[in-house]
């Protein structure tokens, strides 16, 4: 197993904390955003340099236990392209909700976002999804939101390349400090989905290449 930790501008001393808990249990690759980048161009980045079959990326807090991942490996082999774990499904097991007020916000949101383009997939923003490696080679490259909607987009250039995405249930706990704010992030995380949407109509299978 591979660990591909993508460090975006960081100032306490992440790369040489990860080294120290990882120590020589697989192989490591740090990578350095200098200076700090955003989200979306650091799991790019990551998803890119990453070499393995199937390419997971997770949120650094955790919030869905990484032990999750064999049910999106699971899935994959069932003939997936790219797994997604979903807090919206029936099985899904949230552990620890948002404050009510957060957690309104995000359904709302969520049925304007599948009414942009993720029509089918219930939770789009969960941060743990699972790739095969041609699927990553050919969405990765494509993606260009830094912020807090690539999550949308690439679920948009997947769906026009004509990948297989499949939702799966997982585990959650919500973190309280998380970093997106609701009144200066939302609105601006739907203009990009919108621009995204309007980047890639032009995108088709034929187009899919790994």
């Amino acid at each position: 197993m591979d660990l591909v930790i993508v460090d975006d501008g960081s100032s306490d001393g992440t790369a040489e904390l990860v080294r120290q808990a990882v120590g020589e249990r697989m192989r490591l690759t740090i990578l350095t955003n200098e200076p700090n980048r955003g989200k979306g161009y650091s799991v790019r980045r990551g998803m890119l340099a990453a070499e393995g079959q199937c390419v997971l990326f997770s949120d650094a807090d955790l919030s869905t236990p990484i032990e999750d991942a064999e049910a999106l490996l699971a899935a994959i082999e069932g003939g997936a392209d790219i797994a997604i774990g979903s807090r919206g499904l029936a099985d899904s097991d949230v552990q620890l909700h948002q404050p009510w007020w957060r957690e309104y916000a995000g359904k709302l949101f969520g049925v304007l976002v599948r009414w942009l383009g993720t029509s089918g997939v219930r939770d789009s923003q969960c941060g743990f999804k699972c790739f095969r490696r041609e699927a990553a080679q050919a969405v990765f490259p494509l993606q260009t939101l830094e912020g807090w909607a690539f999550d949308v987009e690439v679920i948009i250039i997947a769906r026009r390349l004509g990948l297989r995405i499949a939702e799966v249930p997982v585990h959650w706990v919500n973190d309280p400090d998380t970093k997106v704010h609701l009144l200066s992030d939302g609105p601006r995380m739907v203009l990009d989905i919108v621009r995204a949407r309007l980047r890639h109509r032009h995108l088709s299978s034929s187009q899919k290449s790994g």
